[in-house]
């Protein structure tokens, strides 16, 4: 597995695998394990996700050293605070059975961001976390992350995908040496990615499908991925993309595809913003 370095010198798998929307717990415990041995060492969780402990006992019935994979997990904005997020962190480490976690994410800009952060920061500082970072930041809100706190974020995790490509949200990332890493870098199957006849074109050329040339392309981009899926023979082929590379011609048709918009919601609309965290936001008044 190619692997990219973070601004804090910490090494990370350039591709992983995520659990997002993994309920149920023994199907989640399943996909690590087959995870795992298809050659997959990043592990991508979140609190909110709610199968950090399947995770957990998948990375014990791995069998692979500790010291190999590279466990990531995310506060939620209902722990969005200095002595939640305190807390937050432990339950993480102890759902996950880990003494450690290689990073850890604010999962949402929202709630008493600099408050949490401060707690990462003395994580950090302690060895609980070997990276810490963040997911759904825009590049202002990042901006104010890195001017108002000590330890600047080494990842930013946010919806790129063909659709919703976010070029200047990427670039500046990318900037400020702040690693870009993309959720939903299919869409979700949204508009019939996988069989869109443009991408098909290009992965006909190579023998791969349209995943694969997605993966690629996001690669090539210098982003991260984390490609989720229960079916271990999708695992292996989201895996099998360092055989082939695209052309710059290839890059530019697959960056024409971009729709310039959210394939799921507006991190930055209110109203959303109130119907899908405001519950979360509400607890820490």
């Amino acid at each position: 597995m190619e692997t990219v370095k973070l601004n804090n010198g910490v090494e990370m798998p350039q591709l992983g695998f995520g659990v997002f929307q993994v309920t149920d717990l023994e199907q989640c415990e399943q996909a690590v394990v087959d995870a795992i041995s298809s050659g997959y060492r990043l592990i991508d969780t979140a609190a909110a996700y709610q199968n950090e402990t399947a995770v957990g006992r998948a990375i014990k019935r791995s069998g692979v050293d500790r010291k190999e994979l590279f466990i990531t997990s995310k506060l939620w904005v209902s722990d969005a605070n200095f002595e939640r997020a305190q807390k937050a962190i432990e339950t993480s480490l102890d759902n996950l059975g880990v003494d450690y976690l290689d990073l850890y994410l604010l999962h949402q800009p929202y709630g008493d961001v600099s408050g949490a952060w401060r707690a990462l920061e003395d994580a950090y500082k302690a060895g609980k976390i070997h990276a810490i970072g963040v997911s759904n930041f825009y590049a202002d809100q990042l901006k104010n992350l890195e001017l108002s706190n000590e330890i600047k974020p080494v990842l930013n995790q946010i919806e790129v995908n063909p659709w919703y490509q976010q070029n200047s949200e990427v670039n500046f990332n990318q900037g400020e040496d702040i690693r870009v890493e993309a959720w939903a870098p299919f869409a979700e199957g949204k508009h019939d990615i996988f069989a869109n006849k443009t991408i098909k074109g290009i992965a006909d050329k190579y023998n791969k499908s349209n995943g694969q040339v997605i993966l690629r392309w996001l690669l090539q981009r210098g982003i991260t991925v984390i490609p989720k899926s229960v079916h271990k023979n999708r695992m292996e082929e989201n895996i099998d993309v360092f055989d082939f590379k695209l052309t710059d011609d290839e890059m530019k048709v697959m960056n024409g595809l971009d729709k310039g918009e959210s394939q799921f919601f507006d991190h930055r609309d209110p109203v959303t913003i109130e119907q899908i965290f405001g519950t979360s936001l509400a607890k820490l008044k």
